[in-house]
């Protein structure tokens, strides 16, 4: 299981949310390309970005600091927020970002995911944000009427890399992530799953770390490595069994 610490960027700084809500924000660093070097530094193996105003604005809005962020670190990343289009796709992979994620686009223009996955093998990941089990997209503002385990089959027969699931009620609590939900959704599909929302200790990577049989590949630290609950290279050698 890999490891994936965040940062979240707003008004290009280096922020956390709150069950998603833009006015539930805390500024971490005024500088995210420092903190991904921290990141990197204590152990990160894959850097996940969010442009959480892009997210919101349909377009991209911090590709400066995502230039210095992807110009700081060694280590892969992936991006998601406000991409909604092949040039868009196209310009944050020539920017140096490993892949990106799409998530609103998933869900109103799935022929475009399909597109994106073959000029693009092996880069494009989805990302399903769900409340209480349907898909909420733009930002997480509108929940849609649709299952999230329906959403990721239909995005696994496009040749989606990985899927990113995240819980939004667990997202930026510390309340540990909804490992059933996860597990439901990564049975019901072959491609590999990011668990993401809520990771708040050690014990929650264990839990998840036992349900990798399923497909869970990965997890996003967001929160709980901002503030100390969880020490990032405790984490990363918890995963490789340096650690009990």
């Amino acid at each position: 299981m890999i490891i994936l610490p965040a940062i979240d960027l707003k008004a290009g700084k280096c922020v956390r949310l709150e069950q998603g809500l833009m006015d539930r924000d805390t500024v971490y660093n005024d500088d995210p390309a420092a903190q991904a070097r921290i990141w990197q530094e204590q152990g990160g193996e894959f850097l996940h970005i969010v442009d959480l105003d892009g997210a919101f604005a349909g377009v991209p809005k911090n590709r400066a600091a995502i230039k210095a962020i992807v110009e700081a670190i060694e280590i892969p990343s992936e991006l998601g927020g406000g991409i909604r289009d092949l040039q868009t796709i196209e310009a944050y992979l020539e920017l140096g970002l490993t892949r990106v994620i799409l998530g609103t686009v998933a869900k109103e223009n799935p022929a475009l995911v399909a597109e994106a996955c073959k000029m693009f093998p092996g880069q494009i990941v989805v990302g399903i944000d769900a409340k209480d089990g349907l898909v909420a997209v733009r930002g997480w503002a509108d929940v849609t009427a649709k299952q999230a385990t329906e959403l990721a089959k239909e995005m696994e027969g496009l040749g989606v890399e990985a899927i990113i699931y995240t819980d939004i009620a667990r997202d930026g609590m510390l309340q540990g992530p909804n490992i059933t939900a996860t597990q439901k959704l990564a049975e019901a599909v072959s491609v590999p799953v990011i668990a993401s929302g809520g990771l708040s200790s050690l014990d929650d990577i264990r839990r998840l770390m036992a349900i990798e049989a399923s497909g869970v590949t990965g997890v996003i630290a967001g929160k709980a490595i901002y503030n100390g609950a969880i020490d990032l290279r405790q984490a990363v050698a918890l995963t490789r069994q340096e650690i009990d």
